[in-house]
Parts: structure tokens; sequence; C-alpha cells
């Protein structure tokens, strides 16, 4: 059963390292999610699963221990989804982000393991995802990685969309509610459109909180560089 969730944005630009002189532009973010991750330790799971988007070649299941690399961003750092053997394929780069957040939170709980989605995956498949995590253990905690749209801004990655910002709006307030109602009905045409990553993860989330009974807080939402961030916590 789930009993508390974590939701952050996963841009490689969290990691300082990776943001070089810009990393005090996501400080705020960085905060609010140590702040949601410390939500998750509270809730002592016996089980914490991270999901992310992820393309083709990357989805699927990853074991504890898995690495993951920002060597793509320019920057000789490789991280491990909490402790394990691993296994043969490297994180996807939002895996890789939570892997970051975690360490920097000195995780210490239950085991890890992770999942990426396809940002296309169709909501059913995403919410029977959710419910057979839910299902795993007695007490599982999911850390759900994805942005918002990218389109929010001219300067953004996939230019100005007038509905981004109302897009936007309505997943922050289904994330900051645990509505999950509200986010299994974000439509996936529309969320790829506006390059929204987060909708395939989010609805996993929905999935898994089904019947859970959680309260939803939403702890920081912005849009800098034109994309989307939010940060919530569920407990």
């Amino acid at each position: 059963m789930l009993v508390a969730a974590a939701v952050c944005p996963c841009p490689p630009l969290l990691v300082p390292a990776v943001a070089a002189g810009a990393a005090a532009e996501l400080a705020e973010a960085r905060t609010a999610c140590s702040d949601a991750l410390g939500v998750l330790a509270a809730a002592r799971p016996d089980r914490l699963v991270v999901v992310g988007p992820a393309a083709e070649g990357a989805r699927g299941g990853f074991p504890g221990g898995s690495a993951g690399s920002f060597a793509g961003f320019g920057v000789d750092l490789t991280v491990r989804l909490g402790s394990g053997p691993g296994g043969d394929r490297p994180l996807p780069a939002s895996l890789a982000v939570a892997a970051w957040l975690l360490d920097r939170t000195d995780w210490s709980g239950a085991p890890v393991e992770g999942l990426g989605v396809a940002e296309s995956l169709e909501a059913a498949r995403c919410a029977e995802a959710g419910r057979e995590i839910a299902g795993s253990a007695d007490r599982v905690a999911l850390l759900v990685l994805g942005d918002g749209s990218a389109c929010r801004t001219v300067k953004a990655p996939g230019y100005l969309d007038e509905r981004a910002e109302a897009f936007d709006a309505a997943a922050a307030q289904a994330l900051g509610a645990a509505d999950t109602a509200a986010l299994l009905a974000l439509d996936e045409g529309p969320a790829g459109e506006l390059k929204a990553a987060g909708r395939a993860p989010w609805q996993v989330l929905a999935g898994a909180a089904e019947g859970a009974d959680l309260a939803g807080r939403l702890l920081y939402e912005d849009a800098p560089y034109g994309v989307g961030y939010m940060v919530a916590a569920w407990s």
C-alpha cells in the first residue's frame, strides 16, 4: 500500500555541478525536493520505488545500485540508485537526478529501485503500473520525477504555447491536492504536444494512490527556463 510520495522535477540542472554558474537559480527547488524526501523518510516505507520518464531503450525496471552518469552533460559525476548489485543498463537521466537527490538527503531507509516509463504511455497503463507497485509491499513510497510543460516562454525548449500555463496550473493543483482523478484526466495528446515529461509518471502515482487516502502539499511551483517545475509531498 502506498504510504507516502514525493514529486520532484528532473532537469539535470538540479545538480549544481551540471548547472555550474546557474546553480543558484534552482536553489529553492532543491530545498523543496529535500523537504519532500523528508516526508518519504518519515513514513518509514518497506520499499521505495523511483519513477521517471525514460526514452526508448531506457525504460523498464532498474534494481538497487544501478548507476547513472552526468557525463553527457559535461560533468564527470556518477551516481547510484540506492544500494545493491545494480544492473547492466545505465539509469535514464530522470532516475540519475533522483539518485543524486537521494544521496543529497542521505537516504538510508528502505531498499530503492527504479522504473523508467515512456512519456507516451497511456493513462490506463500508467495507472495499472502504479497499482502493481502499491500492492508489492505493506508500506510503499514513491519518488516521482517529471517536469511540466516545456512551452511556457519563447525561449523554452518547445517555444511558447498558450496552453502551457493552464496545463501546468491544472497539474500543480492536482499534485498539491493529491487528486488522483485529476491527474488521470490529464490528456495524453496535449501533454505530448506541450512536452510535459511528467504526465506519465504522475499518472503512475495516481494509480498507486488509489484508495490510499493521502493528503498532498505543493511545496514549489515555478517555470525557470520556460519549463514547469513542481514539487509536492503526499502523506
